[in-house]
């Protein structure tokens, strides 16, 4: 796997760290328990980093120096790219791997720059769109401005694109990239993890807890959440995510959403816990009547399915995966993104009706176990692997 900007080791909840470091850390550590020998490759972004670590049986983390051993903003990361490329060109000279998996526009073009005449299959999880970022951030889009021609260009080169969500896939086919280059895969869940029975986090007088996992950037849509707050009563929010609590006051978005809770009136009900380890998530979400996850636009959104196999109702804006995975009525509610009154509609009623979270929890818990654990997940994308490796002309991967 190639993942030139979310370590599966990293800490998350940063700017560049979320969801992608879970899918790749996650279906790593899957696919070795079936036997699978994973190696995953990222860049160094610290003077320290072993140059390989095991993660887990099965799983190594190879750390290419690109650029400076600091983290950077994934979107100054290209002109380092052909550095990356040439470091992964020198391992699989030495010793081919069967398949290559690549994680993000950057990662694909790397791999496909580095397999060259290696003869080797090539997957690729783009994990977000460029076309649909463009759409939604306009000129505050930072992306490379050739981000989305070469996102054609390797959807097209490579020999299979693994889709996230269905929402994806129509982008991929808006963009010219044929549909048999294109298969729907999900995000999967730590489904031992993320359970409705365990240890909960204590809560307060307050009626209704709303948890918010998120990294802190504008487009999550938390401001939106604030401002809706303001029309619930007796409602708090608790958000988990960005850097660590103690470091919260030197970043720029934390500083403007807490101005923005006190602007709305609703300071005192809105607390921000900082990034938080994995294994202190599922006690947080335990402990909430309601996860919202309300951003303008979203590849995917894993904190809902930790929130449904967790057994609690979803708040979800109707954008990428969310659209997916979060049945409308069943497992949560939809509403529109960027809509505060839409919000304060939606977390009214929920907060007012246990029993149609009970009823919606439950109904999350089956969707999540039935549809989106990481063995579930691995086997499909293994059986993808096999189907690419065929068209090759090349053996099977094993599923164990």
């Amino acid at each position: 796997m190639v993942s030139e900007h979310a370590s599966p080791l990293a800490d998350l909840g940063s700017v560049d760290a979320g969801g992608q470091n879970v899918f790749v850390a996650d279906l790593a550590r899957t696919m070795a328990r079936f036997g699978v020998d994973v190696t995953v490759y990222t860049r160094r972004d610290h003077p320290a980093l072993p140059a390989r670590v095991t993660m887990a049986g099965g799983v190594s983390v190879v750390h290419v120096s690109a650029g400076p051993a600091a983290p950077v903003p994934k979107d100054q990361l290209l002109p380092h790219m052909d550095t990356f490329a040439r470091a992964l060109r020198a391992h699989w000279s030495r010793r081919a791997p069967d398949l290559v998996h690549a994680h993000f526009w950057m990662s694909g073009r790397a791999s496909l720059a580095a397999a060259g005449d290696l003869d080797v299959p090539i997957a690729q999880t783009f994990h977000a769109l460029g076309t649909v970022k463009r759409r939604q951030q306009g000129e505050r889009d930072t992306s490379p401005h050739v981000r989305v021609d070469e996102e054609r260009r390797i959807a097209s080169t490579v020999d299979q694109v693994l889709a996230t969500c269905t929402d994806e896939l129509f982008e991929l086919a808006r963009m010219g990239v044929r549909p048999r280059q294109v298969s729907v895969v999900p995000c999967g869940v730590d489904l031992e993890l993320f359970r409705p029975d365990g240890e909960a986090f204590s809560r307060s007088e307050r009626r209704c807890r709303v948890v918010v996992v998120s990294r802190l950037v504008e487009r999550k849509g938390i401001g939106n959440l604030l401002t809706a707050l303001a029309r619930v009563p007796d409602c708090e929010l608790l958000v988990a995510g960005g850097p660590p609590r103690a470091e919260l006051e030197r970043d720029e978005e934390y500083r403007r959403l807490r101005r923005a809770a006190a602007d709305a009136g609703v300071g005192g009900r809105v607390h921000f816990l900082g990034g938080m380890r994995r294994e202190h998530v599922a006690p947080l979400i335990r402990s909430a009547d309601v996860v919202a996850c309300v951003p303008w636009y979203e590849p995917f959104g894993m904190a809902a399915l930790e929130a449904m196999a967790c057994g609690v109702p979803v708040l979800a804006t109707a954008v990428g995966g969310l659209v997916d995975t979060v049945v409308d009525g069943v497992t949560g509610m939809h509403v529109p993104p960027r809509c505060p009154d839409a919000i304060a509609r939606a977390l009214g009623h929920l907060a007012s009706r246990a029993d149609v979270r009970a009823s919606m929890g439950a109904a999350g818990t089956d969707r999540a176990r039935s549809r989106y654990g990481w063995d579930a997940v691995a086997r499909r994308t293994l059986r993808l692997y096999s189907r690419i490796r065929e068209q090759r002309g090349v053996p099977r991967v094993g599923e164990g």
